[in-house]
């Protein structure tokens, strides 16, 4: 491809043909709006030429007017709130050149080899994916100012992205991404977007509650109306972003083509390792209200491990001498924890800000203040079950102990004590997230950061997305039971907390990682059977008739 033009190439034609529908859809509804107009200027233009004359044309006339006046009132309504709707926004940390100055003149560099309208402006988002976003709506904004229609969009690149690869990596990553700048650039591309979004965006105000009931009627009526217009459309718009990716691909190739490939298996292992980090590693310390402040340098651990264990990733370690692409902040640190609480806002809920009951936590206490204390709690909760069942305590020492818990459970092989404490234990556990976990939106609105919340379109709060579906009672006994037998085994045999990048909390004995703790528990919790738990405490030297420290 020569790149002197978007309109060379097939995927571009084929882009501006799929846009050029859309605007036939949006010309005929202008269209329909005006046809009882026509009809009635017709209607008058007649009676003033001395033809349509009589009592039955008079009264044409004027059910027509009015009825054309009805429906260009509606139409004009209708048209006001979805030019006026504000486009929902992708929730990002916003880069700033002064913040970033090396990758915004990496990206440029960029735009100019493609010969395509450098993006407007940078931002990140803590997720494995990149693309450009159209900001130009009067109500978005990158740096508080108001931005002009037909400013080139800004590219959101995942932060992970960031960390783990190399400089020449996210740019070959990037060019692709970074050539949809020029089919941004065609008018009728351009044109077709904005009518898609503001119906989009016209449908999801309609939805919006705290109407009164006319506000509620009206909003209806103009919901279902964007809905059906966004309805003929939709197939047109999704083929012209089919063919403008496919354009912005033909246009990339002769950019770092061959890079681009071994690129693209980094952005596999990123997002591979960025999952396990979340579910296993950041999820367990959002739950008891911390968020690690350094989620992408631990993306940088999580892989080098998964390097070490997986042997299809072998040599990708090597690559680690080369330059970072975080090199080109100029304070990655900030920029990584306001990825890293944007990340907890979005994955989990949870204000703004921190706050006493939502604090960071780095990597190195990590142990100490997450693993030891959320074993400890789990632990606490499932002898306060015990109590609320009526368990009588172990015999010997006073407190709470491990073999309480292996007595209860083996007590009825086939796990049938198991089922009832397990009940017990989720209505529990539900009971305190109710009334220990409010909803964002209030957690914000307490901590006074309202205005955080505005990253979403027009205000509302960030959308959760949920890491993991939600867990049986039998997985979360299995859950507790495993935290009490840590808790035994930290404070009777000298194990300690530790942390696994790719499994999050981990036991520790004489610094290696204990994971065959699984299986015997399975044992125990599914199957009532008590021998292959005793027999891996008996191995350690684990006392489980020793009382354990709670929070």
């Amino acid at each position: 491809m020569s790149g002197t033009g978007i309109g060379e190439s097939m995927g571009a034609r084929g882009a501006r043909a799929k846009a050029l529908a859309v605007l036939r859809i949006r010309s005929r509804a202008v269209a329909a709006a005006l046809l009882p107009v026509a009809v009635a200027v017709v209607l008058f233009a007649g009676a003033a030429a001395g033809h349509m004359e009589g009592a039955a044309w008079d009264i044409a006339r004027w059910v027509v007017a009015v009825c054309a006046l009805i429906v260009l009132v509606t139409a004009a309504a209708v048209t006001a709130v979805i030019v006026r709707a504000t486009p929902a926004l992708s929730p990002t940390v916003d880069l700033s050149e002064r913040s970033a100055p090396d990758l915004y003149r990496l990206v440029r560099d960029l735009a100019e080899r493609l010969e395509v309208p450098a993006p407007s402006a940078l931002a990140l988002t803590p997720d494995c994916d990149s693309w450009l976003e159209d900001r130009s709506h009067p109500a978005h904004s990158i740096s508080g100012g108001r931005r002009r229609t037909g400013e080139a969009p800004v590219l959101v690149i995942g932060s992970p992205f960031l960390w783990w690869m190399r400089v020449a990596e996210l740019r070959a990553v990037l060019a692709p991404v970074v050539a949809g700048t020029g089919s941004a650039a065609d008018p009728d591309i351009a044109a077709a977007r904005r009518y898609v979004r503001g119906l989009d965006a016209a449908v999801a105000d309609a939805a919006r509650p705290g109407r009164g009931f006319m506000g509620k009627v009206v909003a209806r009526f103009v919901g279902r109306t964007a809905r059906q217009l966004l309805r003929g459309c939709q197939e047109h718009a999704a083929g012209m972003e089919r063919w403008v990716a496919a354009a912005a691909s033909e246009r990339a190739q002769a950019v770092d083509y061959g890079l681009r490939i071994v690129a693209q298996e980094q952005v596999g292992l990123a997002y591979a390792g960025w999952d396990r980090l979340l579910t296993r590693v950041a999820l367990p310390a959002w739950r008891m209200g911390r968020w690690p402040s350094r989620l992408d340098a631990g993306v940088v651990s999580a892989l080098t491990e998964l390097s070490r264990r997986d042997r299809l990733a072998e040599g990708f370690t090597s690559r680690l001498g080369e330059r970072p692409a975080c090199d080109l902040l100029e304070e990655p640190g900030a920029v990584d924890e306001a990825a890293s609480l944007l990340a907890a806002r979005l994955f989990h809920g949870g204000p703004a800000g921190q706050g006493p009951d939502w604090a960071p936590v780095d990597w190195q206490h990590y142990p100490e203040e997450v693993v030891d204390r959320k074993w400890r709690t789990e632990a606490a909760r499932i002898h306060r079950v015990l109590d609320e069942l009526g368990v009588p305590p172990s015999r010997g020492p006073q407190g709470p102990t491990l073999a309480r818990v292996i007595d209860h459970l083996s007590a009825r092989p086939g796990g049938e004590a198991s089922d009832v404490l397990a009940a017990v234990l989720t209505a529990r556990m539900a009971r305190e997230e109710a009334t220990s976990e409010p909803a964002p939106a209030a957690q914000a609105a307490a901590d006074g950061s309202e205005d955080a919340l505005a990253l979403w379109g027009g205000g509302d709060p960030l959308p959760l997305m949920p890491l993991q579906p939600p867990r049986s009672g039998r997985e979360l006994l299995a859950d507790h039971v495993v935290a009490m037998v840590c808790c035994t085994a930290v404070d009777t045999v000298g194990a300690v907390p530790g942390l696994d990048w790719l499994d999050g909390p981990a036991l520790l004995v004489d610094g290696e990682r204990l994971a065959d703790l699984g299986a015997p528990v399975l044992s125990l919790v599914e199957e009532g059977d008590a021998q292959p738990l005793r027999v891996w405490l008996g191995s350690l030297g684990v006392r489980p008739e020793k009382p354990v420290r709670l929070v």
